[in-house]
């Protein structure tokens, strides 16, 4: 089904934005199969959960680009299939660690997967990474933490109420930055 390809087949189209057809979602950040690589090179790396991965990269696109679980997750199962990738459990959590096959795979093309790199923190700096990568850092563990409180039975309605306003205070606070 997946066969290798040469990377001159995949081009990436990277920080270039292009219009937009009726009913799409939006320019493609990677064309197919440079988002493998990508992949491959994050878990080379260090073995990683598939959420990790699509924070990475979003994080290395300055936040212009993350790979929605519905890309990443086949393309990690695809990487297992192909032998490049190992999956082992993790509580519920799959981690994927390269192989020697896939850091072979990886070897055979670093000069695309270095391009591609490059391009990605090209496009990062670009967008501001560090401020925005700052703000959204904070923004995804404001939502942790707040998700993580209210879950469950254990909040009264006035300790809801607590919550809420805070979270109303700071969209204003916001809002008046701005």
């Amino acid at each position: 089904m997946f066969g290798f390809h040469s990377h001159r087949h995949f081009q990436m189209r990277l920080g270039h934005h292009h219009g937009r057809d009726f009913g799409s979602r939006g320019p493609k950040m990677f064309e197919a199969g440079a988002l493998r690589y990508i992949v491959l090179q994050l878990i080379a790396e260090q073995p990683r959960h598939g959420y990790e991965i699509i924070k990475d990269v979003e994080q290395r696109t300055g936040g212009g680009y993350a790979p929605s679980p519905g890309v990443i997750y086949p393309l990690l199962a695809m990487l297992e299939d192909l032998g490049h990738v190992v999956v082992t459990q993790e509580s519920n959590k799959k981690l994927h660690t390269i192989t020697p096959e896939g850091q072979a795979f990886l070897d055979e093309n670093r000069g695309f997967v270095k391009a591609i790199f490059a391009r990605m923190s090209r496009s990062g700096r670009e967008r501001g990474e560090h401020c925005g990568r700052d703000i959204k850092h904070s923004l995804h563990a404001l939502k942790a933490t707040v998700v993580s409180a209210v879950r469950g039975d254990s909040l009264s309605d006035e300790q809801l109420q607590k919550i809420q306003a805070i979270l109303e205070r700071a969209a204003d606070d916001v809002r008046q930055v701005g």
